[in-house]
């Protein structure tokens, strides 16, 4: 198989594909019988998927299966990536930006066009959800597999939206949808319905433009930020108040409606569990509803979709109250991210179900037809830090491995591969994580499972808090709520339990068993003569750099001893004003002990007694090996070093130290005032300029990461000195902003 870059045809090798869950894959054919006699059917022999990532590549699996050639557009920053690999064909659409590439919506169908794309497929975000593609994508003489213009027209606009559920009988939240935007009416609206209040970005989504207000005197500052971020998000800085209920569950339910006017709903999900208004996991079927709130539910989001004409996949969420009394939030007018876990409890493919219904067939199945079972997670796996209140994150995945995918248990649904780069310009997902069994307890304890073998390397992920969130007691029985992690904070943030005696002799031996697999290469390769002149091998020159060790002893046969000195990373704590302050790290030292047997004998610091460990294997690339540390054995650790840290996995347990560099810390200076960008973004305001006399706590600078805006406040009184970087720069992780002096 080929595939076209630009005007070259270039050989592929196709990347292995992760199964899914016993799909009944259904042949356009078969669902003819019901079609309509005016309606020609038109099966799509190529399609162009609008987008990138994990969706990219999940739509292009199902295109595959059923025989479909696929093509890919892709920008500047994405020229390697896994989905531009899968296709059959990619073009290049332009820069990074998504403004310059993924949101050019000419530039895309010209393209369809260009390669004999019947239909194009919008994936999610980007331009999934914007009318005007979707009717110039009709207009050109193509298909757009998702609704009509008109249904995200009328699902686009909150306020509108809110309206036509009224008229449909479908129950609605209080709030202020009115067109009026200046502060003093938003102000008397939201003073009139009670805080806390909820604002929203009026044409948002993905928790982007989304503030929560708990007092008067905070609405305009909020309102100010929310109206930035719609602007940025969605080129439309509308924004409409809504109460807010404090203890609310989000669920949704998937709908599918085609052009005959049949409608089914495939169950609910639960979103309750977020951060920033953003789902962290999700699960199907919800827990602890009863059928007939399920079919309420399901009832009414038929209904919500009826209202609008709707056509192809589409969610419809409510919040709903503890009682069981749920209110219309909006509908999603396209493939939820979390669609993998309807597929897994129906068995259905719903990326099937889109090319049917866009090809002119009828639903695949009535709502008679349609039964649950088992029960379902995801996890969305993020480059971020869940400790530094969730700072999205970007860099290299210098080491990936993951859980192995099990026909009908585990999928995972990503778009990256080790060696890949989470760009600062796009969503810092990395993966999803998905998972199905008989029951709701069996199937989380399957994800705990599987996030246990989630290793990565390179920048932060969120792995560890996934983990302790799907173990949290209150999680396990199914009490889940939006606030769930505000309200468990401290047992789901912050610092892990102590190291143990064993995890750090774990970590020793993670740095001893390179250097040894060294010396014995050398050992063995070396000459007779060499090796009897010089009485043994030393450690190779390369490992010096990252050197722990105060005195290096190690040689093939000998006994000798050496000290290692590991820097145990300390949570930074932040002061009244929410400014961060750094922790120096603790150090450990250990006193190694070569022995002639190839063991070790460990003299560790907390209880000052020499443990004696053994290390086994290490000699592949993932630095996979056995272990014996004081009579217990570990079956399986992985140790992978990366920028002067040392990552250890052990069954559940991972954790990371920092390595002492022997060519010490050659950074760039910072200064003792100066405020560190806390992650990769861009500037999107600079309220101070050098010489401003400035208050502790005071806002100084905006950046921007992934959508979201973070202000960077002064860390004391002082004078500003010096203002490196201005509006519209970009800018690294830890990079010196603003020097107070």
């Amino acid at each position: 198989m080929h595939r076209l870059l630009l005007s070259q045809t270039t050989s592929v090798t196709r990347p292995l594909l992760v199964p899914l869950k016993h799909f009944s894959f259904r042949s356009y054919a078969s669902a003819s019988a019901s079609t309509s006699a005016n309606r020609p059917v038109h099966d799509f022999t190529k399609i162009l998927i609008a987008n990138r990532g994990e969706i990219a590549c999940r739509v292009m699996r199902t295109a595959r299966a059923k025989g479909v050639k696929t093509v890919a557009v892709y920008s500047e920053a994405d020229k390697n990536s896994l989905h531009v690999a899968m296709a059959d064909e990619a073009r290049l659409i332009g820069p990074p930006p998504a403004k310059e590439s993924y949101l050019l919506g000419e530039r895309i169908i010209q393209v369809a066009k260009e390669t004999g794309a019947q239909a194009i497929h919008p994936g999610y975000g980007f331009l999934s959800e914007n009318a005007e593609f979707a009717q110039q994508v009709e207009k050109s003489g193509l298909t757009f597999i998702g609704p009509p213009a008109s249904a995200i027209r009328a699902m686009g606009s909150k306020s509108a939206s809110k309206d036509i559920m009224i008229d449909a009988k479908v129950p609605t939240i209080p709030g202020y949808h009115g067109e009026d935007q200046t502060i003093a009416t938003l102000q008397k609206e939201a003073d009139k319905m009670g805080y806390p209040v909820i604002i929203k970005a009026v044409l948002g989504g993905g928790g982007k433009g989304m503030k929560i207000v708990e007092r008067t005197e905070d609405l305009e500052e909020q309102v100010s930020s929310a109206i930035r971020e719609a602007q940025s998000s969605f080129g439309d800085s509308r924004v409409l108040i809504e109460k807010y209920l404090r203890h609310p569950r989000h669920v949704e339910v998937q709908v599918f409606g085609d052009t005959h006017g049949n409608y089914v709903y495939l169950f609910e999900r639960d979103c309750s569990v977020q951060r920033r208004h953003q789902k962290v996991i999700e699960e199907a079927p919800a827990p602890g509803l009863s059928q007939e709130l399920r079919e309420k539910l399901g009832n009414t989001a038929v209904a919500a979709a009826r209202a609008v004409g709707y056509v192809g996949a589409g969610t419809v969420e409510f919040i709903m109250d503890q009682d069981g009394t749920f209110y219309f939030m909006e509908m999603n007018t396209r493939l939820q991210v979390e669609h993998p876990i309807t597929e897994m409890v129906t068995g259905q493919d719903l990326v099937d179900w889109q090319l049917q219904v866009a090809a002119g067939h009828a639903l695949p199945k009535q709502q008679k037809d349609l039964k649950l079972n088992g029960h379902s997670f995801e996890a969305r796996i993020y480059a971020e830090n869940p400790d530094a209140d969730f700072l999205p994150g970007t860099g290299r995945l210098e080491h990936l491995t993951t859980p192995a995918a099990e026909e009908g248990h585990v999928r995972i649904e990503t778009g990256v591969r080790q060696g890949d780069d989470v760009s600062v310009y796009y969503d810092p997902m990395i993966a999803k994580l998905v998972v199905w069994d008989t029951d709701r307890t069996t199937a989380l304890k399957r994800l705990v499972r599987c996030l246990d073998e989630y290793h990565i390397v390179g920048l932060h992920t969120n792995v560890k808090f996934l983990k302790k969130l799907a173990l949290h007691p209150a999680f396990i029985k199914g009490d889940v709520e939006t606030g769930f992690i505000p309200a468990y904070r401290a047992d789901l943030l912050g610092s892990s339990s102590s190291l143990t005696n064993d995890n750090i002799a774990l970590a020793v031996l993670g740095l001893l068993i390179p250097e040894r697999t060294s010396l014995l290469s050398k050992s063995s390769s070396s000459s007779s003569s060499s090796s009897s002149s010089s009485g043994g091998e030393r450690a190779p020159k390369g490992y010096g750099r990252r050197d722990p060790w105060a005195s290096n002893g190690a040689r093939i046969n000998h006994e000798s001893s050496r000290t290692v000195k590991l820097l145990v990373p300390q949570q930074a704590t932040k002061d009244a004003n929410g400014v961060e302050q750094p922790k120096k790290d603790k150090e450990i030292i250990v006193d190694v002990t070569y022995k002639r047997d190839g063991t070790y004998s460990l003299l560790l610091p907390s209880t000052n007694t020499r443990i004696i460990a053994e290390a086994r294997g290490g000699g592949d690339k993932k630095g996979t090996f056995s272990a014996f540390v004081d009579g217990r054995f570990f079956p399986s650790v992985r140790a992978v070093v990366h920028n002067d840290v040392l990552n250890v996995f052990e069954g559940s347990n991972s954790f990371s130290l920092n390595i002492p560099s022997s060519l010490g810390d050659l950074g760039e200076e910072k200064g003792s005032g100066s405020l560190l960008s806390p992650m990769p973004g861009k500037v999107v305001k600079v309220m101070a300029k050098k010489g401003d006399a400035v208050k502790k706590g005071q806002p100084l600078m905006i950046m921007e990461a992934m959508k979201m805006e973070h202000t960077i406040r002064s860390p004391g009184d002082g004078t500003v000195s010096a203002v490196h970087y201005a509006v519209g720069d970009l800018v690294e992780e830890k990079k010196a902003l603003v020097v107070i002096a």
